[in-house]
């Protein structure tokens, strides 16, 4: 519901199943822009659907269906959250045709059955005639007219069961047709139907229309709901399912003061939350518009085929005529072979599965991404993303975490205090949405210093440099050493202040032209985002960092990511991120991934911009075409793979359509003219174009970076019995001296050092109970500690590297915590390889132990904010041990 003009404008969507392919829009567009109260009309193909916005008051949803059905195009109001498919069995003039046309093939024992097969088209030509007749007082050709003038000339050679076979195939591959649509649209209708109509008032309970709700509400969210609209917890904690949303699997806490999304799931717990958005204005709302605004934006390849498709029916239509009506003037002998001819040509003139070839892939293409917390704003930007060979990097906010943490803050003037400076500072910087503001109000509070944004004056950004402002009458300059120029600084006095500290970015603080301060800032790369760029580079691609910050915390960055990046550019202002954009394009497609207005250049002039989504900036947002609704970078890879796979599902369906029109013509030109064959290459390659398709939306997103082990199974020998176990892989291993030696089974010590890889053998368990443990950056090792009660415990998967002393062979182990809740123990019996741990439900919590005549290490681990436990068992043989964290979770240590 929009406002417009003091006048309520309504989006109403409609479901219009006689819509087989573009052909059909300008039709819709011809029927609906005149009626008045009619706004603007807008139709998605793929999905078969015609979104109206009308004035209500001027005409209604059923007047624009009775409309559209006039034209016979089988409309209905879609309601919202309706996802049922209501044709989900052919019609009865469809079964009738099928039934009698298999009752006439019993003409070959009695010739009379014959007439049946005259008795299916009549029965089944009904649909098929009505929708040609709404057509031809439209002045339109469409395909229901060339099947009935196929089935017209067919009964004319009195070719009776060939005229039945059109009408069967033709009605049942439309039906086929349509419920396949249904399901490639099922994923989308999902997505848009995400956010509740209903939210529930905090105050009194009373549940309310979500669009009613106001900005500063407090809404009430239990355990189990789906957040209704974006805002602020005020109370209480929980645990969000946020997949749906960014394509994240694993549930993210929120307590007091955290923002939660609409359409999320609340897991746990009771919360209430401050609404900040309008429902229409959520995070949610703008999602489905980008994604229903995508729809109707075309890829090259589309626009090429339906600019051909103009001309194609009316130039075979003039071919097929030309067939039918020389021979005859010509008075040629064997005239039915030329009809016949005519026929088939006549029915290849229909170019429905070369139009689908395109919108459908990309539909399903834009709905799998959509899933997977990916927004691509439209199929150009999928097909220009499946060609790009370079790849350009910010590295504030996108390589790194841009969770800036300050230190080194010291005044240089005498006579201004330390505090005094840093409230300066912090005032100023409450004026800027910077990460690097942030952090310098963060470290203010954390010194008991408070900023006042309310006190400062002329406040000016300047992008790639720094902020000014005026508070209690002095100008306070803040940035990097560009910002020394404004200030009217002499940049030799930034090389005495500064103080060199590796990996950290020097701010300076200017009071007026003079140096009064300086700090220090440091940054860390994201997690996977040097595995993301190296699968980008296994891809052929190209890999730069393009920042605007010191050229020591560009190394830096650098050097985390080794190999990975292969070009690296610092000190950038805004502008150079462009010009260098503009050099790269010159070479070949390039892509530019950032999160900030920093940015915002760079984005809008790469061929594609991709965003860091809900994080990054609104002016970030607006210019990328594609959005990382979550900041893990992995999804990048995962996004150019999806683009290139339906770049070949288009190659495939263009393909499939062309050459079983091809091969029917051919076939007819060869002698055998088969009418009922070329309709069911016409309609039937419709349906395995959109079948085709969708086997996008089943495509795997997981990469190496999501996945980090890939596995196999295989038996060792053993000396008591045979086994199963499991074998993981991993990139890297720490270097060790290690002699190898037999484990019991048999086997070559459990772990292998094959070129850069370690192969790691494990016991398979089966599924017990799927809770397990987290591990934070602060864990450490801990024994003999209590097991909390299972409430206090959630099922995490985090990562955590470790070193711990071993015994062992190996003098040292670097331990890397990869699943928390993969697997966990059974009642299987692994003789002496196996710790076996059984929990009492009397006792939850105390473990009983049977160890294996191996000396078997004990050891627990202290898991900051989840369970207090961690077990694990490891024999002197290295085999991988399990155990329980208290309440049936696996934990799993394997070694890096």
């Amino acid at each position: 519901m929009v406002e417009n003009s003091s006048k309520k404008l309504e989006k109403s969507y409609f479901d219009v199943l006689g819509l087989c392919c573009s052909s059909e829009v300008p039709l819709i567009e011809k029927i609906l822009r005149p009626i008045e109260g009619v706004h603007d009309v807008s139709v998605i193909v793929t999905t078969r659907t015609v979104i109206v916005v009308h004035d209500p008051e001027l005409v209604s949803s059923l007047q624009i269906v009775k409309a559209l059905n006039q034209a016979r195009l089988e409309a209905n109001v879609r309601v919202k959250g309706d996802t049922n498919y209501r044709n989900k069995w052919p019609s009865p003039y469809a079964v009738a045709c099928g039934v009698l046309l298999l009752l006439s093939f019993l003409s070959y024992v009695l010739s009379p059955f014959k007439w049946l097969a005259l008795g299916a088209v009549a029965v089944g030509v009904v649909p098929i005639l009505l929708k040609s007749i709404a057509s031809l007082r439209n002045f339109r050709l469409d395909v229901n007219t060339l099947m009935l003038i196929a089935v017209a000339g067919s009964i004319f050679l009195e070719d009776y069961w060939e005229a039945g076979t059109i009408v069967f195939l033709f009605t049942t591959a439309e039906w086929l047709e349509s419920r396949a649509s249904h399901k490639a649209t099922a994923v989308m209708s999902s997505l848009m139907n995400m956010a509740p109509q209903k939210a529930i008032l905090a105050s009194n309970g009373e549940e309310v229309n979500a669009n009613e709700v106001v900005v500063n509400t407090m809404l009430a969210v239990k355990a189990g709901e789906v957040i209704p609209i974006d805002g602020i917890v005020v109370q209480g904690t929980c645990e969000v399912d946020e997949k749906a949303l960014t394509g994240e699997s694993f549930p993210v806490s929120k307590q007091v003061d955290s923002t939660v999304w609409a359409g999320t799931i609340n897991l746990n717990g009771y919360i209430s939350i401050n609404t900040t958005v309008l429902a229409e204005d959520s995070v949610v709302a703008r999602m489905a518009k980008l994604v229903e605004q995508a729809q109707n934006n075309k890829c090259k390849t589309q626009r090429y085929i339906d600019e051909c498709a103009k001309y194609y029916t009316p130039a075979v239509v003039v071919v097929a005529a030309c067939l039918a009506v020389i021979p005859a003037a010509m008075k040629l002998h064997n005239l039915d072979k030329w009809y016949h001819l005519a026929l088939v040509v006549l029915v290849s003139s229909c170019p429905c599965a070369l139009i689908l070839s395109t919108p459908v892939a990309t539909y399903c293409a834009l709905s799998k991404a959509a899933t997977t917390g990916l927004l691509i704003k439209g199929a150009e930007y999928l097909e220009t993303l499946s060609k790009v060979k370079i790849f350009a990097f910010d590295k504030t906010g996108t390589i790194t975490r841009g969770e800036f943490s300050v230190s080194n803050f010291h005044s240089l003037i005498d006579d201004i205090s330390f505090n005094k400076l840093l409230y300066w500072v912090s005032s100023v910087e409450s004026m800027s949405s910077h990460p690097m503001a942030a952090a310098l109000i963060e470290y203010a509070q954390s010194n008991s210093v408070e900023s006042k944004p309310d006190k400062v004056e002329e406040f000016e950004n300047f992008p790639g440099e720094g902020i000014c402002g005026k508070i209690e009458g002095k100008k306070i300059y803040v940035g990097n050493q560009k910002i020394a120029i404004r200030a009217g600084c002499n940049s030799t006095d930034l090389h005495s202040a500064s103080e060199s500290k590796e990996g950290k970015s020097t701010g300076y603080i200017f009071l007026g032209s003079s140096l009064a301060g300086v700090f220090n800032l440091s940054d860390e790369c994201r997690t996977g985002a040097k595995e993301a760029l190296k699968e980008l580079k296994s891809m052929g691609i190209k890999t730069v960092m393009l920042t605007g910050d010191c050229q020591a915390a560009a190394d830096h960055a650098q050097n985390e990511l080794g190999d990975a990046l292969e070009m690296m550019y610092a000190e950038l202002l805004p502008q150079d991120k462009a010009k260098i954009i503009k050099d790269f394009q010159k070479l070949s497609p390039t892509a530019m991934v950032g999160d900030g207005i920093n940015d915002a250049p760079a984005l809008a002039t790469a061929n594609i911009g991709i965003s860091m989504g809900i994080s990054g900036s609104a002016l970030a947002t607006e210019t990328g075409q594609v959005i990382l609704m979550s900041n893990d970078i992995r999804k990048i890879p995962i996004a150019v793979k999806l683009a290139r796979k339906t770049r070949r599902k288009i190659f495939e369906n263009i393909f499939l359509a062309i050459i079983t029109k091809a091969a029917i013509i051919a076939l007819a030109i060869a002698g055998h003219p088969l009418v009922w064959a070329a309709v069911l290459a016409d309609v039937g390659t419709c349906l395995v174009v959109i079948l085709n398709s969708m086997l996008l939306l089943r495509a795997t997103t997981d990469t190496k970076n999501a996945n980090k082990h890939s596995s196999s199974s295989h038996v060792h020998k053993q000396c008591h019995r045979s086994q199963k176990h499991v074998k993981y892989s991993f990139d890297k291993y720490e270097s060790t001296n290690c002699e190898k030696k037999k484990g019991c089974c048999g086997h070559d010590d459990n772990v292998h050092k094959i070129k850069n890889s370690v192969h790691e053998v494990k016991h398979e368990i089966k599924e017990h109970k799927n809770h397990g443990c987290c591990g934070h950056a602060s864990d450490e090792l801990y024994t003999d500690l209590d097991i909390e009660s299972q409430s206090e415990r959630r099922a995490r998967s985090c990562e955590i590297v470790v070193m711990k002393k071993s015994n062992n062979c190996h003098d040292q182990m670097t331990y890397k915590k990869i699943h928390s809740n993969l697997e966990t123990h059974s009642d299987l019996n692994h003789d002496q390889h196996f710790l076996k741990e059984y929990i009492t439900e009397e006792e939850f919590g105390k473990m009983v132990k049977h160890c294996c005549q191996q000396n078997h290490g004990l050891e627990e681990r202290h898991v900051n904010g989840c369970c207090k436990s961690f077990r694990k068992e490891c024999c002197e043989h290295q085999h991988i041990g399990v155990g329980f964290n208290g309440e049936g979770g696996l934990s799993e240590i394997v070694i890096e």
